[in-house]
């Protein structure tokens, strides 16, 4: 079994939190992985799974378990399933973002404005990761996983993972267990062959963040450069120079209300209508129709509210942070709360806390932590 010395979670996330933990193996082939889960499930040890540490806030005690990095990579290709695309299987542990540097030296498009998200691939599903219009659920094909309930491995489809707004029935919800507990070994995504030529650009949400008009041709490379400069200058690519993305990122998610919460909220506040489910359509036989239609069910819509805006406009502003405490909101974006220089958990937490308190108060909902919490509480 591939087990190391432990060293400090603080050296392994990207906000700076935790002691060592009693137990860390490093798996950097799948068969490790396999093994040393089987293990541990099999000894029923506390555990958890660590990537790029990115989405993980760890609390001040010593963690009492097993610590699991992954730090297997590896890039396939395989035949996508129109003659215009590819499909790659990617390792679990392979950096998200070199994953990204690699479809756009390619010529590939769907992840290009993913650019910049730290962590690994494996984990880009748990959360459905996304930025600019861009979802990791518009380009996967399927994982490979282990089942925590059975040791067992296999292959399932992105239909049976419930992917919606960064979520899915592998991701822990803080207060929560996932609806499936497993492992992701490797991730397939499908994506176009479009070259390193320019090309209009269709997403609203993407050309509005770049400045693009409709008829704009831009090439991938362009693509991630400009959004690598857009997400360096919110914080948001990590830095070792820069306090401001000593982080998890996006603390908290942006709020999922109901179209009559929405319009409680001042009408300054960005909203984003979420997509309905569509119903289907609704066949009755000619010999059971009695002339009478059922009536439509009625639609209730989910509104998606930006949450900086509620930060910021609950009297928090960016750099905030408590006298003498070493946590404090980015100066860049106030959706990340930042380890300033050894901030503790506590101090973290703290902070976290006071902005729910500060929301809540001001308008009424409690915003849900983003990282996945380790021996913390908010």
């Amino acid at each position: 079994m591939p087990e190391v010395a432990p060293i400090p979670l603080s050296q392994l996330t990207t906000l700076r939190t935790g002691r060592e933990p009693a137990r860390l193996i490093e798996a950097r082939t799948a068969d490790e992985l396999v093994a040393a889960l089987r293990e541990v499930w099999a000894d029923g040890d506390e555990w958890f799974v660590l990537g790029g540490g990115s989405n993980l806030f760890v609390g001040d005690e010593p963690f009492e378990g097993t610590v699991i990095r992954v730090r297997t990579t590896g890039i396939e290709e395989l035949p996508g399933s129109r003659p215009d695309t590819v499909r790659l299987r990617v390792q679990a542990g392979h950096d998200w973002d070199a994953l990204v540097a690699e479809t756009v030296e390619r010529g590939l498009a769907g992840i290009e404005a993913m650019s910049g998200i730290p962590g690994t691939v494996g984990a880009a599903p748990v959360q459905n990761v996304g930025a600019y219009g861009q979802e990791i659920v518009q380009t996967l094909v399927e994982v490979e996983l282990i089942d925590e309930s059975t040791g067992d491995v296999s292959v399932v489809s992105a239909a049976e993972l419930g992917l919606g707004f960064r979520t899915s029935v592998l991701k822990q919800h803080y207060g929560s267990i996932p609806d499936r507990s497993a492992v992701i070994l490797s991730v397939t995504l499908e994506l176009e062959r479009v070259g390193a030529g320019e090309r209009p650009i269709t997403g609203d949400q993407l050309r509005g963040a770049l400045g693009l008009d409709a008829d704009d041709a831009v090439s991938l490379r362009w693509i991630r450069d400009h959004v690598l400069a857009t997400r360096a200058r919110k914080g948001m690519v990590l830095d070792a120079e820069d306090p401001d993305t000593w982080s998890a990122g996006s603390f908290f998610q942006n709020a999922i209300v109901s179209e009559a919460f929405a319009r409680t909220l001042p009408e300054a506040c960005p909203k984003w209508p979420m997509a309905p489910v569509l119903d289907p359509v609704t066949v009755i036989p000619l010999a059971a129709f009695d002339g009478i239609l059922p009536p439509p069910p009625v639609e209730r819509h989910e509104v998606k509210v930006s949450a900086a805006w509620l930060i910021e406009n609950a009297g928090l502003r960016r750099g905030f942070r408590f006298p003498r405490s070493r946590a404090g909101l980015s100066t860049k974006h106030t959706l990340a709360l930042t380890n300033r220089g050894e901030a503790t958990a506590a101090e973290i937490a703290e902070l976290a806390r006071f902005v729910q308190s500060r929301v809540h108060s001001e308008f009424g909902l409690i915003l849900q932590p983003e990282p996945v919490l380790v021996n913390v509480e908010l």
